[in-house]
């Protein structure tokens, strides 16, 4: 089988599709940060910094309002490196919202307001962005929160695309991350992962997400499942236990236990970017899990999805689990 690998005579272009959003994330009881996250712009920030200084290009796709807060994540955008060509704004729209709750594991639940977001409108008709205007980017990423936003019209202009896209050499990630409030039923959501599992080159699935999506025993059975949809390449996240290679090998990470977790807010997302990195840079799968699993080792010892600059850089990495990015600002949620 041939290993899904980008060019390397010329500078890798990358696109990510998705939703950007206001992240609200817990500092006290009565006091919380705001910044920007969501799940695919998270892998886009991680990807921008760890590629950085390799000629390689991340963009973000997406569609934000002409407000305050589209201000925010537009310049958030920008800050990061990523490039924004492929952001429409829309007059009188606004951005998605969500707030984190933990528990004392670090385990997290959201809150979510989006119904009304500007990125729901991407690639229909009230939008100028179509998904041929991703042409001429090596590797697409996308994941099922993507899908589920976006309208079914959308959804089938994006599939019917990537087919191409494809055809031409295009390589596309996909991340199965299943939010089930998203989706108009179970049905749909199924459908809509098991064609786009079909013609991914490289997956980055979770687990439980797929378990949950599917109802699949345990991970023999999610694994067989995915192979028979196609899936030939990538990665089962597993959490804390490691990741399990999705090629004939199921090569499993071995991995030591997590110590002083904070927020698993943005685990999985960073493990893509670590692994994305990692890969187009030519490691083997191993050395791509290694990658993606330390990323993410480092992003739970902090609040919110997005490690500060100071911490992602591990030399010179705090021991504190403060987050000091510059969108960041603390709000006081116990007033009117």
């Amino acid at each position: 089988m041939s290993l899904p690998r980008p060019p390397t005579d010329r500078p890798l272009r990358i696109a990510v599709i998705g939703e950007a959003m206001i992240e609200l994330s817990p500092l006290g009881p009565d006091s919380a940060r705001i910044s920007v996250a969501g799940d695919t712009f998270n892998t886009a920030v991680y990807l921008s910094r760890l590629l950085r200084g390799t000629g390689a290009q991340v963009a973000y796709v997406t569609a934000l309002g002409d407000d305050r807060q589209s201000d925010r994540i537009l310049a958030a955008i920008a800050r990061e490196g990523i490039g924004s060509q492929l952001v429409e704004r829309l007059p009188g729209a606004t951005p998605g919202l969500y707030m984190i709750e933990l528990d004392e594991q670090g385990e997290r639940s959201f809150s979510y307001w989006r119904a009304t977001s500007a990125a729901r409108r991407l690639f229909t008709a009230q939008t100028r962005l179509r998904p041929a205007d991703l042409q001429g980017f090596d590797l697409v990423f996308l994941s099922a929160i993507t899908l589920a936003i976006l309208a079914p019209e959308a959804r089938d202009a994006l599939y019917h695309w990537a087919m191409d896209f494809r055809s031409d050499g295009g390589l596309i990630a996909f991340d199965s991350n299943y939010r089930p409030r998203l989706w108009s039923d179970l049905a749909t959501a199924r459908q809509e992962v098991r064609r786009f599992w079909s013609m991914t080159d490289i997956a980055l699935p979770s687990l439980d997400d797929e378990m949950a999506l599917f109802g699949d025993a345990g991970q023999a059975v999610v694994m067989d499942r995915l192979a028979a949809s196609g899936v030939a390449f990538g990665a089962l996240k597993r959490g804390l236990h490691g990741p399990v290679s999705l090629d004939s090998g199921r090569q499993e990470l071995g991995v030591e236990p997590a110590c002083d977790v904070i927020d698993t807010t943005g685990a999985g997302d960073s493990f893509n970017a670590g692994f994305l990195a990692a890969w187009v840079g030519g490691a083997g799968i191993g050395g791509a899990m290694a990658s993606g699993h330390a990323l993410a080792a480092r992003v739970i010892r902090h609040r919110g999805a997005i490690l500060p600059v100071d911490a992602f850089n591990p030399a010179t990495a705090r021991s504190d689990t403060s987050n000091s990015d510059s969108d960041a600002q603390r709000i006081d949620t116990a007033r009117p």
